[in-house]
């Protein structure tokens, strides 16, 4: 889905402008960034053109658009008006337009340019690397009006869960209360990024959707939820429920949350900046492998996002990314028993000059609904 431009041309221009710096300082022959989150990051808009290539080419010396004729007037560049658009017909070769407008030097191709481009684009080039890697600052630093964005989103699914658990009642399936939650999503999103709602044995498969397994008193239900704004910045938070009252959910399942709830501690009381992805990821997992359940912790334990559900950075073990004020990502350490029940607390949070900001507020705990 289309989103809006979500700000006024001079943020996308700043960001070209750094993009140009970051290129020069890192002594690149540029960027060639496809259609995407990292395109509509740079100039707002979310245009694609299917196939065929529509590239964002960012050089030591300034900033094109390359674009087949048959798209040009649907860019949607107004984030990016003063860019010149190059086009190129059926039968041209838009590879040779994009590799005559940068500078010798390796090129960073951006995350969503597909096979038949990159392999393409490499047979002209000298050497590529990936885009997010060659300036990882230019996508993970969050600047103040993404932040903005982001608090709303947090905002936004934390108004759904507050409504999630009166759905979870014995009887109901798995779909019935995934419908539901999507038609709630919607009310505080523009589209619906996924739906999660994985109760017993169901909850221990992390990217479990829904089914129609009927919940019964006590089941543990892990409800995974995420949408995207009209600007295009992305929610993303999970929560553990019991159905019915909390005392008749298995005891072993009730001792587990309990440590979960100390890993999500420990890893939010560790996120300051300087500390390291993997550093970070080690404070929650060690709590859960401590207690003996680190073979049921089976993900990283976070993500980055924005304009993407999941990017830059990876909160993941033996990553060396320091992580940086203004990164914003997720906190999400689980505990997943294959054919008995799963759990998962996730929250988006934002670096700042010394702690975290959390942007998702309901309650964690498995009681009443509180913050």
């Amino acid at each position: 889905m289309a989103h809006m431009t979500a700000f006024d041309s001079d943020t996308y221009t700043a960001r070209r402008q750094e993009a140009v710096e970051l290129v020069k300082q890192r002594g690149l022959g540029g960027l060639v960034i496809g259609t995407g989150a990292e395109f509509a990051y740079l100039t707002g808009s979310w245009t694609s053109s299917h196939e065929r290539l529509t590239a964002l080419v960012i050089a030591p010396g300034g900033t094109t658009v390359v674009a087949p004729v048959t798209d040009i007037q649907s860019l949607g560049l107004d984030g990016a008006a003063d860019v010149e658009v190059i086009g190129w017909r059926d039968g041209e070769d838009p590879y040779k337009l994009v590799a005559d407008t940068l500078e010798d030097g390796t090129v960073g191709l951006g995350s969503s340019l597909t096979a038949d481009h990159v392999f393409a684009l490499q047979a002209l080039l000298p050497a590529t690397e990936l885009a997010s890697d060659a300036v990882a600052e230019l996508f993970m630093v969050k600047d103040d009006e993404e932040a903005v964005e982001l608090a709303k989103a947090g905002a936004a699914i934390d108004r759904v869960h507050e409504r999630a658990a009166d759905l979870l009642q014995p009887g109901r399936t798995e779909r019935e209360i995934a419908d539901e939650l999507h038609a709630l999503i919607l009310e505080e999103h523009e589209s619906v990024s996924f739906v999660i709602v994985g109760s017993g044995p169901n909850g221990s498969n992390p990217h479990h959707d829904f089914s129609d397994r009927v919940l019964e008193e006590g089941d543990p239900v892990v409800v995974d939820l995420g949408g995207a704004l009209p600007s295009g910045y992305q929610s993303d938070c999970t929560r553990t429920h019991v159905v019915g009252e909390t005392a008749k959910a298995p005891k072993d399942f009730l001792e587990a949350y309990a440590v979960l709830e100390r890993a999500f501690d420990a890893a939010c009381a560790a996120a300051k900046p300087g500390i390291t992805a993997g550093e970070l990821d080690a404070a929650a997992r060690e709590v859960i492998e401590d207690a003996g359940y680190g073979e049921y912790f089976t993900h990283r334990l976070g993500h980055g996002i924005g304009l993407s559900g999941h990017e830059q950075p990876f909160i993941i073990a033996g990553s060396d990314v320091v992580l940086r004020e203004g990164m914003a990502f997720s906190i999400e350490p689980g505990i997943y028993v294959p054919g008995k029940w799963g759990m998962r607390i996730e929250d988006i949070v934002r670096m700042t000059a010394n702690v975290i900001e959390t942007l998702n507020h309901t309650r964690r705990t498995l009681g009443v609904n509180d913050a």
